[in-house]
């Protein structure tokens, strides 16, 4: 992304030396850009990592966590106070095309990193560089860097191999960047700040035949336009008004576009559906088994329908949510500090993380400058100019958490 007219400021110590390695921030994240990896498939991402942090001076390199994943752990000044906060990054890429001309677009057909997920990276790398070299701090720091978030449950498969069991961190953060906010802001709010995520999946079995004689026949085509349909009502109409949910049918697959006159005897519909309140998620799981099985039912057609919990609503803990506002708060001033954020109806692997640990997930303004676009976009690029601000964000979060006492200050 384009530089703007004048680099972001921010306060804080840690802003003030992490943008003096700036430019070797932004060389990182663009190579990591020009070379994506989907999930559990971050070699090269790792390998590069991994080099970053041996040559930053962080004291343990931890490989191979939940497959690709990697583990960092920086050792304060001070080890009285016991204390253990972890830092998350995701590392992977999108099965997407990339459509842009810059030079460091994806060498790789069919892969992009369509989400930022480089600049994460980038950003947890300059933290680790700061806090290997300063240590203000009392306690330890542990860099999660986490594979697969597209899709794939990087953050559960890291925690069934043993992620908090190791470093049984106090609490953890992560952030996201966020086209809609300008760059140098930071928003956040106290509870749900992404829905969960669910995959749906029905499949239509009616009988085939002549499209000249749909009489002798059970369309489902026809089937799956009326379920299409009625699956719009829930929302209107079994959802109450104060609670938030999405159904979205997002592909249709019956019959072969070669053969016009050929009515199928299968069809199936994909899609997803969000919500907050698991209590609301159980209630759509159920009204959508009950119309499509009736609506086929009153074709002479059945429906089957795999409803399956991809990931939990991200949800900050108040305690943790009023901690972080108030380290960004320290960084950018209160007029650049979004409290009550809205929440998205987007998903996020980090809710695995805040279900095992207190935490919280913010969302760093990058901007959308001329030309560039919003997040899974072919045209989107990370904005290298909010990388200091990004990992003074990580850093602070670690001093603040973890202070050192007076006396041991330099």
């Amino acid at each position: 992304m384009s530089g703007h007219a004048a680099p972001l400021r921010a306060g804080g110590r840690p802003f003030a030396q992490i943008a003096q390695f700036h430019p070797e921030l932004t060389a990182l994240r663009r190579d990591l850009h020009a070379h994506p990896e989907l999930g559990f498939e971050e070699v090269y991402t790792g390998a590069r990592v991994r080099e970053a942090l041996r040559v930053c001076g962080v004291d343990e390199i931890h490989e191979g966590i939940g497959k690709t994943g990697l583990v960092g752990v920086i050792h304060g000044r001070g080890r009285g106070s016991g204390a253990m906060v972890g830092l998350r990054a995701d590392m992977d890429a999108l099965p997407m095309t990339e459509h842009n001309e810059f030079a460091w677009r994806s060498v790789k057909s069919g892969l992009m990193h369509g989400c930022g997920h480089d600049g994460h990276t980038a950003m947890l790398v300059g933290a680790a560089r700061y806090l290997a070299a300063t240590r203000d701090f009392d306690g330890q720091a542990v860099l999660i860097f986490q594979p697969g978030e597209e899709g794939l449950g990087g953050a559960r498969v890291m925690i069934e191999d043993g992620l908090f069991e190791r470093w049984p961190v106090q609490a953890v953060y992560a952030m996201h960047n966020w086209p809609a906010m300008r760059p140098g802001t930071i928003g956040l709010n106290d509870g749900p700040m992404m829905a969960a995520a669910d995959r749906l999946t029905i499949d239509i079995t009616g009988r085939g035949g002549h499209g000249a004689h749909p009489y002798q026949t059970v369309d489902v085509v026809l089937v799956a336009s009326h379920i299409v349909t009625a699956l719009q009502s829930i929302v209107s109409r079994n959802v109450r008004a104060l609670d938030s949910a999405v159904i979205s049918l997002c592909a249709m697959q019956a019959g072969d576009l070669g053969a016009f006159s050929v009515l199928p005897g299968q069809a199936r519909l994909v899609g997803t559906v969000r919500a907050f309140d698991p209590a609301v998620q159980d209630m759509l799981a159920q009204r959508i088994k009950e119309l499509c099985s009736a609506i086929a039912l009153g074709f002479g057609a059945s429906a089957s329908v795999r409803y399956e919990r991809v990931y939990p609503a991200t949800i900050n803990s108040p305690a943790q949510a009023q901690f972080a506002g108030d380290v960004a708060q320290s960084l950018v001033g209160a007029e650049n500090l979004v409290r009550d954020l809205e929440p998205s109806m987007g998903a996020e692997d980090f809710s695995f993380m805040l279900q095992a640990r207190p935490g919280a997930y913010l969302r760093l303004g990058q901007g959308m400058g001329a030309g560039h676009s919003t997040l899974h976009n072919s045209r989107y690029d990370f904005n290298d100019d909010i990388l200091p601000l990004g990992a003074a964000l990580y850093a602070s979060l670690i001093e603040q958490s973890m202070p050192l006492q007076t006396g041991m200050r330099v």
